[in-house]
């Protein structure tokens, strides 16, 4: 199904029939990916007394708990509140969940034990200003990305110089394919985290970071439409389901100026 949208008074014509997922699941495995050093997820049947919730065990529906972490456990969207004393709800911030999106891939470059993505290569790749949301690809980029143990590997971070840029170009959702925009052990200073949200200056409270993407190889660089679904959770973050859309034409329709 082909759909006409119209972006800041340019109309673009998107296939809704071809969505590409950039989500990770979650799942009850120790082969689900992971960070932050806590144990897998859990998805169990309730029991109560003598009845199971489960089919197979004779239940007439299937009726699990799911225990799990949105940071460490998925593809998951955060807001503010993730890092401020006051209480903000990814649920009440997120209103609109369609953006003009641009697609990158950048190589983190080594730097002492490190590897970061700095100002120059996001400058590099992004080109414009017009985009509301920015997807990160890092390289390499294997399947393994979807059941990797990420605690204690170092993962590449944004720097914070990287990060006000992203922020002064006007990009308000940010979607990147490790489990956090900043250092794995940084003391809890979380640089890029505050230099995004532009926290405590002028916080940006409209603004979001989507983590634990990802984005495989045939999806090529470019602009395409991103449809950013969650969860409706009353907390900072929420499992996320980023959903990106092809553009197949744009043009400018001079009466939709009038």
């Amino acid at each position: 199904m082909i759909a006409t949208i119209n972006h800041n008074n340019e109309l673009y014509k998107i296939d809704l029939s071809s969505p590409i997922d950039i989500s990770i699941p979650i799942r009850a495995s120790k082969q689900n990916v992971n960070a932050w050093y806590i144990a897998e997820p859990e998805i169990k049947p309730v029991q109560l007394g003598d009845w199971i919730g489960k089919v197979s065990e004779g239940s007439s529906t299937n009726f699990n708990t799911i225990t799990f972490n949105p940071h460490a456990h998925g593809t998951h969207t955060e807001c503010i509140g993730h890092i401020t004393r006051e209480f903000h709800s990814i649920n009440s911030i997120l209103k609109t969940f369609f953006f003009m999106a641009k697609v990158i891939t950048v190589t983190p470059s080594p730097i002492e034990n490190d590897t970061i993505i700095d100002v120059n290569q996001i400058q590099a790749a992004i080109g414009s200003s017009k985009y509301k949301a920015l997807v990160i690809r890092t390289l390499p980029n294997t399947p393994d990305k979807i059941s990797k143990q990420y605690s204690y590997t170092n993962w590449p971070y944004i720097t914070e110089n990287a990060a006000t840029y992203i922020r002064d170009l006007g990009i308000e959702h940010l979607l990147i394919d490790v489990p956090s925009i900043d250092k794995e052990k940084d003391e809890g200073r979380l640089l890029a985290h505050k230099a995004f949200w532009n926290y405590p200056n002028t916080p940006r409270h409209d603004a979001t970071i989507t983590e634990l993407i990802y984005v495989e190889n045939q999806v090529k660089d470019g602009e395409y439409f991103l449809n950013l679904q969650i969860a409706s959770f009353e907390n900072d973050a929420s499992p996320s389901k980023p959903v990106l859309y092809p553009i197949l034409s744009s043009k400018v329709e001079m009466s939709s100026l009038t």
